[in-house]
């Protein structure tokens, strides 16, 4: 898959998992059963999540629960890719 085909993939994804102040560890069963279905999901951390700690901070860390990688950050938003 070339770098536009996944632009594009990310692009029409939806927000499909929301990290609010319970925390990462409170979703990571629900995006493994996500990513077993399709490999790029869309997850969204509230301000209660971030709790002084940047979106890449957090993404990385859920992504290496899920045994992923992150593909992209923008904003409060990352895609996780397995």
């Amino acid at each position: 898959m070339d770098k536009q085909d996944l632009s594009k993939q990310i692009h029409e994804l939806d927000v499909t998992v929301w990290v609010g102040k319970s925390g990462i560890e409170s979703v990571v069963d629900e995006l493994n059963d996500q990513l077993s279905s399709t490999n790029l999901v869309k997850v969204k951390f509230l301000r209660a999540a971030r709790a002084g700690s940047s979106t890449e901070e957090k993404a990385a860390d859920l992504a290496d629960h899920v045994n992923g990688e992150v593909v992209e950050t923008r904003g409060h938003t990352a895609v996780i890719y397995r």
